[in-house]
């Protein structure tokens, strides 16, 4: 990824998410400009040379859901951004949506491989047993599926996880979340003891710990009486769950409300209630533009291009691949400054250079505790059987490594200040 000014780099600000392949404007649509008669040509892809290796190269995409889910169109727009950036013509990505977790995963693999698919991909935690099954039946395919946290045990060649450390996303927002909380504080709305957060988790996974910890964390590292309150709904993606959710939390007198699920039901509760709102895979400013402050997300591109290109040049593609700011996978949206504390973007982009220069570690063992102590060792589950038994230490130099000894996220410390409301999921 081409690097850009630093405050740009370290916060990585998209402008806007719908581009690419496939996006709502045709490549050969025209626009008109203000002013001028002639209407300005849109760039056309450039065609695909019939000499060129990825000329027969075709690549399927397996989705949970549809781009009502803004976690499925995150890794839908990236795909479309990947095809046209890479020069590929529409019909050599082949997109399969509202797909499940069950046998459906390996059924639509299948199909895409008899299309002629030399890689697949696929995008939800559940996909990862029929991807692994669909790997072993076709050799000759590369099969890479997001949030998975088995091909560093399967020893499968041609099977491969990829997340990034979206962690360090999610404490930049919980910067920004920090600064509301105490603006708000210091306009009198209410007493710095009372500033507790809400968040809405999908399930107890380490992935959506990890996520609501390195939140809270960003946000207490900014208001220090912060103190939160989870709820899950049990679902990646239930609107009227999730709406729920934040009016429960709301009700329990929460001050802002953050995410990790997948629709529009949490930040339009918030815009209704007037509650300050930190989104999660991208903007919720057009929907909710009193209450949203930032989102962060993921930027699967650069991850899909990676994973061509090496087919093309014949390259091995590692188990697990881990993203980060600098390779341009961990983003976050413009801030709405209209809702956000004044001086938000210039102290994110502060804390985004201290991550990126490793001056500052997201679960430093030093701003946390467990029970009141602080943590100087802990056995992760990296491995993941059944039991989900810790296998390898990952606390070293003062600090919890997350997402190097695999991709997916492993945190699942219950640390103080954060209440669990239910742990049904």
């Amino acid at each position: 990824m081409k690097k850009t000014l630093s405050i740009l780099l370290a916060l990585c600000l998209v402008a806007a998410l719908l581009v690419g392949c496939g996006a709502q404007t045709p490549a050969t649509e025209t626009q008109q400009p203000a002013g001028n008669d002639e209407p300005t040509p849109v760039d056309e892809p450039t065609p695909v040379d019939e000499t060129d290796p990825k000329a027969d190269l075709k690549v399927g995409f397996i989705f949970l859901h549809d781009e009502n889910s803004t976690y499925d169109l995150n890794f839908l727009n990236a795909a479309r951004e990947t095809c046209a950036a890479m020069g590929f013509a529409e019909d050599q990505f082949i997109y399969r949506t509202n797909i499940p977790e069950g046998q459906e995963c390996y059924d639509a693999a299948a199909e895409m491989v008899d299309a002629g698919c030399t890689i697949i991909f696929a995008d939800s935690f559940g996909h990862e047993p029929y991807m692994i099954q669909a790997a072993q039946e076709f050799p000759e395919v590369q099969f890479c599926h997001a949030t998975g946290t088995r091909a560093h045990t399967e020893g499968l060649a041609n099977y491969h996880n990829a997340f990034a450390s979206i962690y360090e996303g999610r404490f930049l927002a919980g910067v920004a979340a920090g600064m509301k909380l105490n603006e708000m504080i210091e306009a009198g709305d209410f007493a710095a003891e009372d500033a507790k957060i809400g968040y809405i988790g999908a399930f107890t996974y380490a992935e959506v710990m990890s996520g609501y910890t390195s939140f809270f964390l960003g946000a207490r590292s900014i208001c220090p009486s912060a103190t939160m309150e989870v709820t899950f709904t049990g679902s990646w993606y239930d609107e009227t769950a999730e709406k729920e959710a934040a009016n429960k939390l709301i009700a329990d007198d929460c001050k802002l409300i953050s995410q990790h699920a997948d629709s529009m039901g949490a930040p339009t509760a918030c815009e209704t209630a007037g509650i300050p709102n930190v989104s999660y895979n991208g903007s919720t400013q057009d929907a909710c533009p009193n209450t949203f402050i930032v989102s962060s997300r993921i930027n699967w591109a650069p991850y899909y291009e990676y994973v061509i290109n090496a087919v093309l040049n014949g390259e091995d593609i590692p188990a697990d691949w881990t993203g980060t700011i600098a390779t341009g996978s961990v983003q976050l949206t413009d801030v709405n400054e209209a809702v956000a504390a004044e001086g938000t973007v210039e102290k994110m982009a502060e804390v985004a250079d201290a991550l990126v220069a490793g001056e500052l570690q997201v679960f430093a063992t030093d701003t946390f505790t467990v029970d009141g102590e602080e943590l100087s060792s802990y056995m992760a589950d990296v491995d993941t059987d059944a039991a989900y038994t810790g296998d390898t230490e990952v606390i070293a130099d003062g600090y919890f490594h997350e997402s190097e000894f695999r991709s997916a996220p492993y945190f699942d410390v219950q640390i103080d200040g954060i209440t669990l409301l239910d742990t049904a999921f």
